[in-house]
């Protein structure tokens, strides 16, 4: 019965954050939120059941959102920076954390929307680009920046609050 708890909690995680990735199809600005409530829920699973059972959620979620979700740039978002909760506490061990977060994101984030761009040529993406402009780009990749960083510290509040006291006995 006790093996049995993770894999039943990771599967109905997972179904939960395919629905939130789904989602996003239906609400235009949703493209960012959506990756952003499941990379929360990583941190809820980790905590929960660990990091190794945490691995292959994320990789079952990443999977199933390229092939379900509408929004293909949240899904694809999702697989950039998804591991991101599992990552950052080797990245917490740094004297150079900040730096170190901010290359993470922006490496995954510049790798994404290259690959959009110009191996997969997602024509949604690539209109969204021309519209924008090479200004509107930057500035928004500075409010993504702004947004990971308000993420992380949602992710340690979450930490705090959950911390392995209040993790069932598995």
């Amino acid at each position: 019965m006790k093996r049995a708890y993770p894999v039943a909690f990771g599967g109905v995680s997972a179904a939960l954050a395919v629905v939130i990735m789904s989602l996003g199809g239906m609400i235009p600005f949703a493209t960012f939120i959506c990756p952003m409530l499941c990379i929360l829920t990583l941190s809820f699973v980790i905590r929960m059941i660990g990091k190794r059972i945490a691995w292959a959620w994320y990789g079952a979620v990443a999977v199933l959102s390229l092939l379900l979700s509408p929004d293909k740039e949240a899904a694809t978002m999702f697989l950039f920076i998804g591991y991101y909760p599992i990552l950052k506490p080797i990245l917490e061990k740094s004297k150079l954390r900040w730096l170190l977060k901010a290359l993470v994101f922006n490496a995954a984030v510049l790798l994404m929307y290259f690959i959009l761009l110009h191996i997969i040529g997602l024509e949604q993406v690539v209109q969204e680009q021309a519209e924008m402009g090479t200004v509107m780009t930057l500035v928004t990749l500075l409010l993504g920046n702004v947004t990971f960083f308000l993420l992380d510290k949602v992710i340690d509040k979450f930490n705090r609050k959950w911390n392995v006291k209040n993790r069932p006995a598995v």
